[in-house]
């Protein structure tokens, strides 16, 4: 349904013909059941000597129920977020309250379940209040522009994705059956979902009516709604605080459940909702019918499909696509992401001495990691008869280095061709795309090897780098728009992701150690493979130099120069998409290496291309051979991943840049 379309059809019109999916789904699914006179019986009379009356009034009609009240209940704070925040990509997943309830939950599964038992839904509320309290944060200094609301919600949602994945690494067991709930499942066993949700959301609904005039002044610029004396600060946190109560309730009793609260409110204001009034009744309803019309459809391919897919992960594929569409929609003017010269520090009078200094420290952290540990008696230096330990240390130490030069280089080359300093692979959906093929290749290919892995992989992040181009050319590669697209590209991932990983197979468990950026599964071979390719693909970038002085100066002055504009980024996106797949290969998607060593060079000083990429090179290299040597020593012997270590790492520096903003 195009935009034109959608203007001419009213909102309640739009509600009607999207219904209709819903209702021819809902009577094919009674029509399995023995047809909807028998359903209708067994929802108001069940027999309790027939099983399949039992099985329908249990688990059919319940789950029908929660799925209408949670798509009701998101599409209802996904409106009042885009009321509070002015901004129509707000959303209780955009926004990081779904994954701060998700890891809130998770944390007291395991740390203290007592909570629980008072009630799920205050956890979560916990944990959602904090993720959002964390996004307002980061940006209230820019007026919580748009596209700082957004990045901040997607750096948010990275970092607690991240310590998603710390605790299930570690707690695999534990939270195993917690995989299929976390990713969004609405299967119902009982009543107990549904009479849990329906006075909670009926409290959120109530709490709307009665915030309905005080929000509708947000549709003013500030400086008018303060001349109607309202007190914006209070009334933003009122109105986030009720759509985040909503959600926390919904995740509390179905998991994550993602981009119903985005589409929803946007398809209702295409189709003409212009008062929040209207908005919240039919994006509320539209919410209902948009999540059940899909858990049916689901359910319908349940026998055909190999493997259980949660409903959540199947909104999150959805999802994205409308994402990406609703990108070049968005208004971006006056809330544009810094521009390079922000981040420029002087010029370092001696590159030559500082890029001694680097390789020392490199030499210090190499050395560290394969000399320096613990043990069962405490921390030992390596000594010339335990030198069997160095086979297992000098893989990791080089698949590390290896991977850091790689991500490094890609994020440098990045950085420079689009004039954006807060590009990288794992920013712009590059890794997502490359971490999404290499799933899907490991899963259906009976026994992938190495070289395979690379060319799928590859291919993924050649996939994610022409999206980006296809959707940003027109805008000529504007940083905002690119950042975004990002964002859609790690939603479908983590899709993705949630499919593969909740389905039981037994290969789950790598996968999730994997993307946590361990190198733990790395030996020697294949070690001296990776750190072979790394240099080699690096010596191909240093010729390229030229371009990457040439390139931030803007297409005209870049043709003026002799440089062919389409040929130059044909072969640096090249380079990137095979940068990044060697390296996410070894250390997972996630690891912002690609974000934090080309900023720090710049800030070292290191601003000629040449030496930007050098210095970029050597920091990365340094960065991940010291997370690889603290992942494995600060709670030994267990381990936490390198690329996990270096996420929390970058995640906080991405943090700090926003703030500065």
């Amino acid at each position: 349904m195009t935009a034109g379309m959608m203007r001419v059809v009213s909102p309640g019109s739009a509600c009607l013909l999207l219904s209709l999916p819903l209702l021819l789904l809902f009577w094919l699914g009674l029509q399995e059941q023995g047809g909807v006179g028998r359903g209708v019986e067994a929802l108001l009379a069940p027999s309790f000597e027939d099983v399949s009356e039992l099985l329908l009034y249990y688990a059919w009609w319940p789950r029908l129920t929660v799925a209408l009240l949670a798509g009701g209940g998101l599409a209802l704070a996904g409106v009042l977020m885009q009321q509070v925040l002015r901004n129509p990509l707000a959303s209780p997943t955009t926004l990081g309250v779904a994954s701060g309830a998700n890891l809130a939950l998770l944390a007291a599964t395991l740390l203290a379940p007592g909570l629980l038992a008072a009630g799920r839904e205050w956890v979560a509320l916990a944990g959602g209040g904090l993720a959002v309290g964390l996004v307002f944060m980061l940006a209230w200094r820019r007026g919580l522009a748009p596209i700082v609301v957004v990045l901040a919600g997607l750096v948010v949602n990275l970092y607690l994705g991240a310590l998603a994945t710390a605790l299930l690494l570690f707690n695999h067991e534990a939270l195993s059956g917690l995989l299929i709930w976390g990713a969004g499942s609405l299967a119902q066993n009982g009543w107990d979902g549904a009479t849990t949700l329906w006075p909670r959301l009926a409290i959120g609904a109530v709490g709307a009516w009665f915030l309905l005039r005080p929000l509708a002044v947000l549709e003013l610029d500030d400086a008018s709604a303060k001349s109607l004396g309202v007190s914006l600060v209070y009334l933003r946190f009122a109105g986030m605080g009720l759509a985040v109560f909503i959600t926390a309730s919904i995740v509390s009793v179905v998991g994550v459940i993602g981009f119903i609260g985005l589409a929803a409110p946007n398809i209702v204001r295409l189709a003409g909702a212009r008062r929040l009034g209207e908005r919240l009744l039919w994006g509320t309803l539209l919410g209902a019918v948009l999540l059940a019309t899909t858990d049916l459809l689901l359910q319908l391919f349940t026998g055909v499909l190999p493997t259980l897919i949660p409903t959540g992960a199947v909104t999150g594929a959805l999802g994205a696509p409308l994402l990406l569409w609703l990108i070049p929609r968005l208004k971006l003017q006056g809330n544009r992401a810094p521009q390079p010269a922000a981040v420029l520090a002087n010029r370092h009078p001696v590159p030559g001495r500082l890029a001694t200094r680097l390789v020392l420290g490199l030499l210090l952290a190499v050395g560290l990691g394969l000399l320096l540990g613990q043990g069962a008696n405490g921390w030992y230096w390596l000594t010339p008869n335990e030198w069997n330990v160095m086979q297992w240390r000098l893989p990791r130490v080089l698949a590390a280095a290896a991977s850091g030069l790689m991500l490094a280089i890609a994020g440098t080359l990045l950085q420079r061709l689009s004039a954006n300093p807060m590009a990288s692979p794992e920013v712009l959906g590059i890794s997502g795309g490359c971490a999404i093929a290499l799933i899907l290749g490991i899963f259906l290919l009976p026994a992938p090897t190495s070289g395979v892995l690379v060319g799928i992989g590859t291919l993924g992040a050649l996939a994610a780098l022409l999206l980006l181009m296809a959707l940003n050319r027109s805008s000529g590669f504007m940083p905002e728009r690119l950042l975004l697209t990002g964002v859609a590209v790690s939603a479908l991932f983590d899709a993705v992701r949630s499919v593969m990983l909740v389905g039981g197979d037994p290969r789950g468990q790598q996968v999730i150690a994997w993307l946590a950026g361990s190198t733990y599964y790395i030996d020697l071979t294949s070690a001296l493979v990776v750190g072979m390719l790394a240099a080699l693909l690096t010596l191909c970038t240093l010729p390229l130099t030229r371009w990457l002085d040439i390139l931030p100066l803007g297409a005209a002055t870049t043709r003026a120069l002799g440089v062919e504009l389409n040929r130059a980024r044909l072969v640096l996106l090249v380079l990137v998409a095979l940068l990044t797949a060697c390296a996410t290969l070894v250390v997972g998607p996630l690891s912002f290496i690609g974000l934090l060593a080309p900023h720090m060079a710049r800030l070292l000083g290191l601003s000629r291309a040449r030496q930007h990429l050098l210095g970029a090179a050597l920091v990365g290299m340094l960065l991940m051979v010291l997370a690889d040597w603290v992942g494995r020593q600060v709670i030994s012997p267990y381990e936490i991943p390198a690329g996990l270590v270096a996420s929390l790492i970058g995640g906080a520096y991405f943090m700090w840049g926003l703030r500065r903003l």
